[in-house]
């Protein structure tokens, strides 16, 4: 199939039909006017270079804009290469198979589209600039380098943003702890009465437009300016505190109405420093009222130390150490020395007041178990009916129970005391472990005491008064042997008694079983028989010192086996009382 002729080539043709159609009527017109041949030939050849002129020349306009463009081309190729590689773009690359016109087209598009990327990028690296210096400025930092007349490439420009971004947020938090500094410095300003007296500290509190330079060093000397401030308040808190409390003890020692007080206290307002200074002439003022009135302020400081001697659990030796406390004369330096005194044992309490406490309730305990165990001895709550018995054993058993955890737990506490200080803890002049081990001991005794003694009553009661005339000569023997061994008994009882003062005795007995008494005989005299029990019983004391050492332990475990039994025996009791 034949191709399709272009526009271009049958527009020549068109051109080419038309100037043979004016050639032929140039000839019609020449023959018309009579020209003759050799000048028709002459003017011809004239139309033909006039054509070709023409021709030429406008070939030659076209091969000078042929040129212009592909240097166009060129240059625009040279200038674009550069400015991609500037912007840190890639190598442009034109489209194949177009003409030196569309390509000429295409790259000056590209390096219009290329220039604006380039100030576009310089514009936004010029505010992200200004930003960054201003918030380096402000925050006493180092700026973001990028080599000057350079374009900064898009990582440059998003690392860029991101430290302005850094920046800001560097910049708010650091606002927002100065600010709160600044609130805390003038609040602390305002409490204690303190007037700024350094640059830094003018400079924060300063109300003018000029911004206070962020530094990460300012931030700190206001820090620690704070710091200094909230020591001093302390400071000055403790020293109001302090005459606050000397001025109470004063009130206390003068009997001063409470009126007064309420009133004093309503009229001391202010700043803490000024309320010290207000405070400090109450004091004064109270001291001169104190001076007029000794006696009655020394005896209300001994009716405060009694207070702390109770609670300290001070013996009489201890608070008879104390001399000026009998000491009449009564003047400035003897109240000093109560004072003294006092805020010492105060300070002793305070320091150990848990374990005082804890003493403190132990004895509590101890005394309604004490109670308890008395009641439990009277023989006229037997015939009590409702179960009260019952009742009185439980309630004996939970008290026993809450006194046994008491001690350990003391017993825990005091012994890492004494670890710790190095000393034993005293009260009442003694270790309390040997207090308490010895309340036990002396209870366990009395009890030992009273079972004996109940048991001779038993023993006395089933002799018999009256005898039979049928009765043997054997009988009043028998009777003998058997007041033999109650005398006996209770002498050995009684003998180891009188030979302690602790109670070590009581682990003899209640270990070392009584022996049967025989009936004397008439070669050995009562007295001698006496003597040989009385001296059995002090070689079972020794016996018991050096191989059976009562300890509260020992007690404690006693006393919890017994109360396990405590419904046995209370139901034997009730039986045969009935």
């Amino acid at each position: 199939m034949p191709r399709a002729p272009r526009k271009s080539e049958v527009l020549a043709s068109s051109l080419v039909s038309s100037v043979n159609h004016a050639l032929g009527k140039l000839l019609d017109i020449w023959h018309q006017i009579g020209i003759k041949e050799e000048m028709q030939l002459e003017r011809m050849q004239a139309v033909k270079q006039h054509i070709e002129d023409l021709l030429n020349e406008m070939i030659t306009e076209e091969c000078q804009l042929k040129g212009r463009i592909e240097s166009s081309i060129e240059r625009r190729k040279k200038e674009l290469t550069s400015l991609r590689n500037e912007l840190s773009l890639d190598p442009y690359l034109a489209e194949e198979g177009i003409s030196i016109l569309q390509m000429e087209k295409d790259l000056r598009l590209a390096l219009d589209a290329t220039l604006k990327e380039k100030n576009e990028r310089l514009e936004e690296l010029k505010q992200l600039q200004q930003q960054d210096e201003k918030l380096c400025a402000e925050l006493f930092a180092t700026p973001y380098y990028i080599p000057t007349g350079s374009i900064p490439s898009h990582s440059q420009l998003e690392e860029l943003k991101e430290r302005v971004r850094m920046r800001s947020d560097e910049k708010k938090q650091r606002l927002e702890v100065f600010l709160k500094l600044r609130n805390e410095i003038r609040q602390y300003n305002e409490e204690i009465g303190h007037i700024p007296d350094s640059t830094l500290e003018k400079e924060a509190l300063s109300d003018d437009e000029e911004p206070f330079c962020l530094t990460n060093k300012n931030i700190e000397a206001l820090q620690t300016l704070v710091n200094k401030l909230q020591l001093k308040k302390e400071s000055v808190i403790s020293t109001r505190e302090a005459l606050k409390e000397k001025i109470r003890l004063l009130w206390n020692r003068l009997h001063w109405p409470v009126e007064k007080q309420e009133q004093c206290k309503i009229n001391i307002q202010g700043s803490i420093t000024q309320e010290i200074t207000m405070w400090e002439e109450e004091l004064l003022r109270l001291e001169e009222l104190k001076k007029e009135n000794l006696k009655g302020v020394i005896e209300k400081v001994r009716q405060e130390l009694d207070f702390y001697w109770e609670k300290c659990f001070c013996s009489t030796e201890q608070r008879s150490a104390f001399h000026p406390y009998y000491d009449d004369n009564f003047t400035e330096d003897l109240l000093n020395h109560h004072d003294e005194e006092v805020m010492k044992m105060k300070l002793l309490y305070e320091k150990n007041k848990a374990l005082y406490d804890g003493i403190a309730k132990w004895e509590a305990t101890w005394k309604q178990f004490m109670a308890l165990e008395k009641k439990s001895t009277n023989p006229n709550r037997l015939v009590n009916r409702g179960g009260t018995l019952l009742k009185e054993e439980r309630e004996r058993s939970k008290i026993h129970k809450l006194l046994t955890k008491l001690g350990e737990e003391l017993k825990r506490s005091i012994e890492y005391w004494e670890k710790e200080q190095g000393c034993n803890f005293l009260i009442k002049g003694q270790r309390f472990l040997d207090y308490m081990a010895n309340q036990w001991e002396q209870h366990k005794l009395k009890k030992e005491q009273e079972r004996l003694t109940k048991k001779e009553d038993s023993a006395v009661l089933k002799t018999p008064m009256k005898r039979h005339a049928g009765s043997t000569t054997q009988t009043p023997l028998k009777t003998r042997k058997l007041h033999g061994v109650t005398s006996l008994t209770v002498l050995r009882a009684a003998s180891c008694i009188s030979l302690t003062s602790t109670g070590t005795c009581l682990a003899a007995i209640a270990r070392t079983p009584i022996p049967a008494c025989k009936t004397p005989s008439k070669s050995t005299p009562p007295d001698s028989l006496q003597q040989a029990r009385l001296q059995e019983c002090k070689e079972n004391q020794q016996t018991s010192k050096s191989n059976n050492q009562f300890s509260y332990l020992d007690f404690t475990k006693d006393l919890s086996k017994k109360s396990s039994n405590t419904s046995g025996i209370f139901n034997s009791t009730v039986n045969e009382n009935r």
